[in-house]
């Protein structure tokens, strides 16, 4: 039976969806995970990238002081009460007056648990083009550019790789579409779907604290936990159940995530597919050995779920988690 629930909930994540976040099988020492606010210790942002079958890209000039007159994709922060989805709805709606769906998330970006960017490849679905006669303090006006001559200035050019990423994506799809999946969350963390491979045989890491399950580590905020980035709370749930020393470490990116955003459940439960592997293989093939008895790792015998999990991880098919 216990089998039967990993297999449902692995196969659960691998489709992109969204779980109950019950527990945390790991928490930053010296700190009590408090349920985390926008605006008070979280600042989420939300970018899309909109491309007509022009190869045009959508962009809006900056009516922001700072940065007058530049141009730059359709961006800005997440407000209180709102899902990732409608924000980025409404920031596309006043900066360049069209209605959007987004189609797929392209890549996630983080300077610590603090401030997280989606970015997005969306679909224009309606509205009107806002030109310079409806300039107000969301944008200047919005235009469509060639993506091989975009204006100039830029207000960062740290659009032109999601610009590139959104193109290609459009040309052959790396990852299935992913989009946020609307579950309530009171904290920054993730579900790890960390594996060990040898041969075609894959073992996955589980929690064991109640039913088994994929095991969830939180964020921490401490100025050590934002320097570090996301993926120190990756490493200390490894570290508490693994001899890291020997071992290779790598986060593939993300299976998909979940967000509210409704009744105060401002937090952000990220899955995501992780690699463990002994540094010098050897004829090792068997996982590392396990302290303690609240991990374990499970033996993937289900043929359709052992070939998802192969192929996204031969192919990184995960979206790219970037610092």
């Amino acid at each position: 039976m216990a089998s039967e629930g990993l297999e449902e909930e692995l196969a659960a994540v691998l489709a992109g969806q969204g779980l109950c976040v019950q527990r945390c099988d790991s928490v930053p020492a010296g700190e009590l995970p408090a349920p985390v606010r926008l605006r008070r210790n979280v600042c989420y942002v939300v970018l899309a990238v909109c491309l007509n079958e022009q190869d045009e890209v959508l962009l809006i000039q900056e009516a922001k002081k700072e940065c007058h007159g530049s141009w730059y994709l359709p961006a800005g922060k997440m407000e209180p009460g709102e899902t990732i989805v409608e924000a980025l709805q409404r920031e596309v709606k006043e900066e360049a007056g069209l209605h959007c769906e987004p189609v797929t998330l392209l890549s996630v970006e983080e300077r610590g648990p603090s401030w997280i960017r989606f970015v997005f490849l969306a679909q224009p679905t309606g509205g009107v083009l806002k030109t310079s006669k409806e300039a107000d303090a969301e944008s200047l006006q919005a235009a469509w550019y060639p993506r091989s001559s975009l204006p100039a200035p830029l207000r960062a050019h740290d659009i032109l790789h999601v610009v590139e990423l959104a193109a290609q994506y459009r040309l052959q799809a790396r990852h299935p579409l992913i989009l946020p999946q609307e579950l309530p969350c009171s904290l920054v963390c993730q579900r790890l779907v960390a594996t060990f491979t040898s041969v075609q045989t894959v073992w996955v890491l589980v929690g064991t604290v109640g039913m088994p399950h994929l095991p969830i580590t939180a964020c921490g905020f401490t100025p050590i936990g934002q320097r570090g980035g996301i993926k120190m709370a990756v490493l200390r749930l490894l570290q508490e159940c693994l001899t890291l020393h020997h071992l290779a470490v790598e986060t593939k990116g993300l299976l998909g995530l979940q967000h509210l955003g409704k009744d105060y459940t401002d937090g952000i439960c990220l899955n995501v597919l992780v690699t463990v592997a002994f540094r010098n293989p050897g004829i090792q093939d068997e996982p590392p050995k396990v302290r303690g008895e609240n991990f374990f790792w499970w033996k993937v015998m289900e043929e359709d779920l052992q070939r998802q999990l192969l192929q996204r991880l031969q192919e990184s098919s995960v979206v790219p988690v970037n610092r």
